[in-house]
């Protein structure tokens, strides 16, 4: 299993400070088909300015998340007492009704001091419910002492200094509910993308120490069917890992969700899940479907030895609506993942 320490828990913990006793999670409004008003009602915080979980809630991180405009996110699982997610090798763990998945949006004043000055913008919830998962989505008020339901969306000015200290900023789109569905979809049902279990193999800091999600998980009786060996997904920003690996981990969260069989994306034929093999599929000298302006001019969708010529690059590489890819959840485009994709497309024979 790969031993890796993610950082991001150390900024909840200097974030949470001392916590204090809080009413249980109410899971009479997580089953609710209406959704509550204020993030608030579902008890699911103990402080939520500061993302401090209340009771039975586990924080939770991918070895490789999904990109959202340089958003830091926190992740956060409910599962209701008694029950037990089941493994699964290949998709989503299987959760039962009750689960509640969270992830907040934030952004740090300065990405150099990542714990101060945090600005939470949204609380995006995925709520197993009794006919299938829904999902609502809660803007953080200015000063974050609660969220608010929106359904409708909203566009919000967000600004940082990067980790180089340049200033940088973007109109932030909180999604509507028809747009959660255009990504949360597995033939043609609501479904949650990231908590697979090769995303989740990997060593978390938790409050009471350092250890394996899938362990711990495991340990805490919220997940039952793990097998002797665990598949896992390296992260794709480190270097000491695989190059190609890291590529397909990055494709498998960030486009394979539609660019599947079982996706919105499977007219096109390019199938970018982990587990795909077949080398035409996974966009190899791959012509696209339907040729027009999202492919630039480009025959294939990846030619080797040329990340220049190929229309994934292109394409990650656009912020035009017309020709970008993700076609949602960012604005910007994400210099470093798109620049690994280069390395990795120019180094293959």
């Amino acid at each position: 299993m790969k031993a890796f320490v993610f950082s991001l828990f150390s900024v909840f913990l200097a974030l949470s400070g001392a916590g204090h006793a809080a009413e249980p999670v109410n899971e009479a409004a997580l089953l609710n088909p209406r959704p509550a008003r204020h993030l608030s009602d579902y008890h699911l915080f103990i402080n939520g300015a500061a993302q401090l979980p209340n009771v039975g809630v586990m924080p939770y991180d991918l070895a490789t998340p999904l990109f959202t405009d340089y958003a830091h996110k926190f992740r956060f699982v409910y599962i209701p007492k008694g029950q037990k997610a089941s493994y699964d090798d290949t998709e989503v763990l299987h959760f039962p009704v009750g689960t509640v998945l969270m992830k907040t949006f934030a952004y740090p004043a300065d990405f150099r001091r990542p714990d101060k000055n945090v600005r939470l913008i949204e609380t995006r919830l995925l709520i197993h419910q009794k006919k299938g998962w829904n999902a609502w989505a809660y803007i953080w008020n200015a000063d974050m002492s609660d969220a608010t339901l929106s359904v409708a969306g909203a566009t919000l000015p967000v600004a940082w200094r990067d980790t180089s200290g340049h200033p940088r900023g973007t109109n932030y789109v909180v999604p509507n509910k028809n747009q959660c569905k255009g990504c949360h979809s597995f033939d043609r049902a609501f479904t949650p993308i990231g908590p697979k279990a090769r995303n989740l193999n990997h060593v978390f800091a938790y409050k009471a120490g350092a250890e394996n999600q899938i362990q711990h998980w495991v340990k805490a009786g919220k997940l039952t069917g793990v097998p002797a060996h665990v598949p896992s997904v390296p992260r794709w920003d480190d270097a000491s890992a695989d190059l190609a690996s890291r590529a397909r981990a990055y494709l498998d969260v960030n486009c394979a969700h539609c660019h599947r069989l079982e996706g919105p994306g499977s007219t096109s034929g390019l199938f970018l899940t982990w587990g795909t093999t077949n080398k035409t599929h996974r966009g190899i000298m791959k012509r696209p479907v339907a040729a027009g302006r999202g492919a630039g001019g480009l025959d294939f969708d990846i030619v080797p030895g040329h990340a220049d010529q190929s229309i994934m690059i292109f394409r990650l590489s656009s912020n035009d609506p017309g020709i970008m890819m993700p076609e949602a959840g960012r604005t910007m485009v994400h210099q470093e993942g798109v620049a690994m994709l280069k390395e990795w497309i120019n180094s293959m024979k």
